[in-house]
């Protein structure tokens, strides 16, 4: 619900501020006083792009906000969608720099203007003779047939059945596209990964098998430097432990005389004790040497296939060719078992549009039991308007795709005269038709769905009087659900208004300005009578417009 509106410096407002009540609101004024004003500055909280020429003065920059309670709406989900803090009391704020620029704001946090026509639609429906063409549209009638059938719970569950069906489908596709690349390259794959495979490659391996390559290769060579070494330390007359032991015994006899020398006889043992234990190891490294022509074949013969391995597939270790063989494993894999991956997919499509079926056939049914509703209350309502004639031929057909909102497609015909032949709306109704078929729908919804403030501007135009009276007597029914303005030249309409403002110009220092003001009893009467009879009031005038208020 509105309640509130501010505006400074738009197009001819210098500044106003209004509050707004529930029920119906009626706007009058003279033609070219500024009610499109208002329109349009509505339409810029709506999210309609900014004009720079709609500042009152260049000079300063324009605002227009408009305060709602949004209380009695489930707008929760739509502010957290678009990431904006819920306010019971929420404010939407558009300003117009000089500069050109256009900023929003939903409260106090700025907005983009697509954030703001989704969340202004959920608000205000502003509804005029140029703005039918939605009663054409196949969404629309749906929403009106989909009301009174009561379908929310289960378009809703359609809905996210349908989101998997499309997701189930996608990936299919990629499943089968994937198939039909891989097996171009299958063979290959499975030729290069038989080769990984047979090489048994393991981690380090490449560094062990050159070094067993570098030792069976060079057998002869450690041999003899064994060997020396070997005759180097025990040579019985000029070996290394020779010579120690006899260092070993001087310095014992010296220790013996001081022990000054003990320092000497310990580090020179120590030494003897070192190498005997490396002539030890040399001996054990002679005994143990064996010249392996079989092993250093067969280490040679790995070291090529890993050579050959890495060079073919441009690396340089044993562990990227183990990273790659792993990944051929999983690609060949994924082949071989791609018929089995889209067989289950195939199945899982199936189990969900068993689901889609069974939602889509409930959504018909109820759709069918509601349309002989519809058509009953739209054709009572528009035999008021004036339209005693008027039919409608609202059916449903099954298609076998699923669509958005079920499986059904929509045939909505009118015919707005007896003996005449059904047509789809835009072709057999006139403009002032469509409008009164869009009031009678937007009546009938009013009774079914929570619908955002209304503002029908100027919908009687070209009415007759009494009818005019059955189209306020509607609104004013519909006010009891929800906010209802109307923007009215006829009294009989403006009379039916729980509260009424009026719009007028005012020169100001030879600058017209534009303003609203509410009215209270004694001038609604006035302008009541003004309508009735011109600017010049007569005692019949005054007398009509006071009955037309009681």
């Amino acid at each position: 619900m509105l309640t509130g509106l501010t505006i400074k410096n738009y197009a001819l407002i210098d500044q106003l501020q209004v509050s707004f009540n529930d029920g119906f609101t009626i706007i009058t004024g003279e033609t070219g006083a500024g009610k499109s004003i208002l329109l349009g500055g509505l339409s810029l909280i709506l999210g309609k792009r900014a004009d720079l020429s709609s500042l009152r003065n260049p000079e300063n920059k324009c605002i227009i906000e408009a305060t709602f309670d949004i209380s009695k709406y489930k707008l929760k989900g739509l502010f957290k969608e678009q990431d904006l803090d819920y306010e019971t009391q929420t404010i939407i704020r558009r300003e117009i720099l000089p500069s050109g620029k256009s900023r929003a704001f939903v409260n106090d946090s700025p907005v983009n203007l697509s954030s703001l026509q989704s969340l202004g639609e959920q608000l205000i429906d502003i509804h005029s003779q140029h703005e039918t063409m939605q009663l054409v549209d196949d969404a629309f009638q749906f929403q009106v047939i989909d009301a009174l059938a009561k379908t929310e719970r289960d378009l809703e569950t359609y809905t996210l059945h349908l989101k998997s069906h499309k997701t189930l489908n996608k990936e299919l596709k990629q499943l089968q596209q994937f198939q039909a690349e891989a097996l171009k390259e299958h063979d290959y794959n499975a030729f290069l990964l038989n080769e990984l495979v047979e090489a048994n490659l393991k981690e380090g391996e490449l560094q062990e098998l050159e070094e067993d390559f570098e030792l069976l290769n060079n057998v002869e060579v450690i041999q003899l430097k064994l060997e020396e070494a070997n005759a180097l330390l025990s040579e019985e007359q000029a070996g290394v432990l020779t010579s120690l032991r006899d260092l070993k015994a001087a310095l014992q006899k010296l220790a013996t005389i001081s022990t000054t020398y003990q320092d000497l006889l310990d580090r020179v043992t120590s030494s003897l004790i070192d190498l005997d234990d490396v002539l030890v190891d040399i001996e054990r490294f002679e005994g143990n040497l064996d010249a392996d022509p079989n092993r250093l074949e067969i280490v040679n013969a790995k070291l090529a296939t890993l050579n050959n391995l890495t060079q073919k597939h441009l690396v340089k270790t044993v562990e990227e060719l183990i990273i790659i063989r792993d990944d051929l494993s999983k690609k060949v894999a994924a082949t071989e078992n791609a018929d089995q991956d889209i067989l289950d997919k195939e199945q899982e499509i199936k189990a969900v549009e068993k689901l889609l079926n069974t939602e889509a056939k409930q959504i018909t049914e109820k759709r069918n039991k509601a349309i002989p509703d519809l058509k009953k209350q739209l054709e009572a309502i528009l035999s008021q308007l004036g339209m005693p004639n008027a039919q409608f031929n609202i059916s449903l057909e099954v298609s076998d795709t699923f669509l958005y909102n079920g499986k059904d497609t929509l045939s909505f015909l009118f015919s707005a005269n007896k003996g005449g032949q059904f047509n789809v709306l835009k072709k057999a109704a006139s403009g002032g038709e469509l409008s009164r078929i869009m009031l009678a729908i937007k009546s009938i919804l009013s009774k079914y769905v929570k619908l955002p403030t209304i503002m029908f501007d100027e919908i009687d135009t070209g009415v007759s009087g009494e009818i005019s009276n059955k189209m306020a007597d509607i609104m004013a029914l519909m006010s009891t659900k929800m906010q209802v303005f109307s923007i009215t030249h006829l009294p009989q309409i403006a009379a039916k208004g729980n509260t009424h403002y009026k719009v007028y110009k005012k020169d100001v220092n030879e600058v017209t300005t534009t303003n609203l003001v509410k009215l209270n009893y004694d001038e609604r009467v006035v302008e009541l009578a003004q309508m009735l009879g011109g600017t010049q009031l007569s005692d019949s005038a005054i007398a009509h417009a006071k009955q037309l208020l009681n």
